[in-house]
């Protein structure tokens, strides 16, 4: 029972930082009373900005891929419970995005700037991008996917359940409706500077292939379930118009939802 406590308490403390980390990151893109930054606080020449920003996100790209990995998760098995695992990839997560926030080396040079009715719209739209985020993870499983779940259950020494895949509202729309509302977040702002610029690069383009991996995992353990959802729903983008097969507007019978 001790251990259970301590793998519960465990977890507690990685959800503390992991949501720590998430209001310090709507401050940090948004410009918001934070005392550092994307565009605000520190000093460095543009190509020492450049190296330093271009590190601190390949940190993040690496771990949070490679700890997403079935293989990873097979490995580290063998070195602490399996109800830790989804704690400590919240939490190392968690503590290298705050490393990205505290070493992060504004490049203020502007790329755009856009005033009136048209940057409120874009305030909105990234206001509107951290909600899609947020009530995303809900409408799979939010506790579950920050390590919380796990802990609970290894408290009453239960088996974890299996989650089924299932698609809930905004995961009928589009595939990856978190990535879609940190995309919104990183691209909406009135005034883009060139260091909010390289961010968004690159966070986008991590996105693009982070998918792809995780695509292929949910492939891997859904099968055609999954293909059947990949062919009737699009990855990023809704559809604006339904120009689906008839036989793929049929939902199948058992679904779950991708992780």
């Amino acid at each position: 029972m001790f251990a259970r406590l301590l793998i519960l308490l465990y977890a507690i403390v990685s959800y503390a930082v992991f949501f720590a980390s998430f209001l310090y990151a709507l401050g940090f893109v948004g410009n918001y009373l934070v005392p550092k930054s994307i565009d605000l606080g520190g000093a460095a020449n543009w190509r020492e900005a450049i190296v330093v920003d271009l590190l601190l996100l390949g940190i993040f790209a690496i771990q949070h891929s490679l700890m997403a990995r079935p293989a990873f998760k097979r490995w580290s098995a063998s070195i602490f419970p399996v109800a830790c695992q989804r704690s400590t990839y919240v939490l190392i997560s968690s503590l290298i995005l705050l490393l990205l926030f505290w070493q992060w080396r504004p490049i203020p040079t502007q790329v755009w700037q856009i005033e009136g009715i048209a940057a409120w719209l874009l305030i909105g739209i990234y206001w509107l991008g951290w909600l899609i985020v947020l009530a995303s993870t809900f409408m799979i499983d939010h506790f579950d996917l920050t390590g919380l779940r796990q802990a609970l259950f290894a408290l009453r020494g239960a088996e974890l359940p299996g989650q089924s895949f299932k698609t809930p509202l905004l995961y009928r729309v589009v595939r990856h409706p978190i990535m879609l509302g940190f995309l919104l977040a990183f691209w909406a702002t009135p005034v883009m500077t060139s260091g909010h610029l390289l961010f968004a690069i690159m966070t986008t383009a991590y996105i693009l292939v982070g998918v792809q991996f995780e695509e292929r995992d949910l492939i891997a353990e859904f099968g055609t379930t999954y293909q059947r959802y990949r062919r009737r729903v699009p990855m990023l983008l809704p559809r604006m118009f339904d120009r689906r097969r008839a036989e793929d507007r049929q939902p199948p019978r058992s679904f779950g939802a991708p992780r």
